[in-house]
């Protein structure tokens, strides 16, 4: 049910996204403890602001109110997904190019399935990254399909 759910709501909120010059990053609609949240982070190359936060929930939740979708109770938030952003599309892997990111993956690789570094190459179906041993550096190839999640990581 919340795979359907996110599909509806993708549909009613990316042409407000669109209309607003943002871009839609993700919707989780998720139980946590007896109470539902349909969360949705949205973001733009400027980042957003509590008021474009606003916006969106206020056009997604009328819009949510004429369809229903949702049988039971839930709340809705929209927020931006923070500095350590989530790299969920391929877009988003070739957009943190240059950037430093934290990936898991489902199996190991080179026996580690954690790796944190900067992401040098994303070709589609391989992701790159160098990470920094004490004075070493290290490339790792990773299969795009191996990679179980993957995020901006702020690093100090």
């Amino acid at each position: 049910m919340s795979k359907k759910v996110t599909e509806i709501v993708e549909q009613l909120v990316q042409p407000i996204v669109e209309q607003m010059n943002l871009e839609l990053v993700h919707i989780e609609y998720v139980k946590e403890g007896k109470n539902w949240f349909l969360r949705v982070f949205i973001d733009s190359e400027s980042g957003v602001d509590i008021e474009e936060c606003g916006i969106v929930s206020e056009r997604l939740s009328e819009k949510l109110d004429e369809l229903d979708p949702i049988t039971h109770n839930y709340f809705l938030e929209v927020s931006s997904p923070g500095a350590e952003r989530p790299l969920k599309k391929e877009a988003d892997f070739t957009k943190a190019i240059g950037k430093n990111v934290h990936i898991k993956t489902y199996e190991p690789i080179d026996d580690e399935k954690l790796f944190e570094g900067v992401l040098t190459d994303f070709n589609g179906e391989v992701v790159t990254i160098t990470i920094t041993i004490k004075t070493r550096k290290k490339t790792i190839q990773i299969p795009y399909e191996k990679v179980a999640s993957a995020r901006l990581a702020v690093s100090f």
